[in-house]
């Protein structure tokens, strides 16, 4: 098989209508356009939205909400998301995204909800525990650090 050789499957490709090339073609003329009017001048069209002067659906719309500027975002991981450590372990932000626990660290960093059991013990570094958490990782024998 040589590149020079090869071709698309049939019926896989058309042929581009060719507008405007004369009246013996059927697509001459206004060239698919019709008659006259905003669509058939050159540049024609409204923009993305327009409604023809009517007041526009995105401000019939009432607004709703606010962005809090001072939220503080945090990645959150469950007690159960650690059960796939071994036994002994650190537990940091680097080692959940090795782990593939978690894709993206958020920039106030990992907290720790206890939905869950935990059985291993385990040294657990975050930024933030939920009560739970640190009672269910301490139960097993390990340590909650806030870092």
């Amino acid at each position: 098989m040589d590149i020079q050789t090869l071709s698309p499957a049939p019926g896989s490709k058309s042929k581009t209508k060719r507008i405007g090339r004369g009246i013996g073609s059927g697509t001459g003329k206004t060239a698919t356009k019709g008659h006259k009017g905003q669509w058939a001048r050159s540049g024609g069209g409204v923009r993305p939205g327009f409604e023809g002067g009517q007041m526009p659906l995105t401000r019939r719309l009432p607004k709703r909400g606010f962005t809090n500027i001072y939220k503080k975002e945090f990645t959150v991981i469950n007690v159960s998301d650690l059960e796939r450590f071994d036994d002994g372990t650190v537990v940091t932000a680097e080692a959940l995204r090795h782990a593939g626990i978690v894709k993206k660290v958020e920039a106030y960093g990992i907290k720790v909800l206890g939905k869950g059991e935990l059985t291993k013990k385990l040294t657990v570094e975050a930024k933030k525990f939920s009560k739970s958490a640190i009672d269910i990782i301490e139960k097993a024998g390990g340590k909650a650090e806030v870092k």
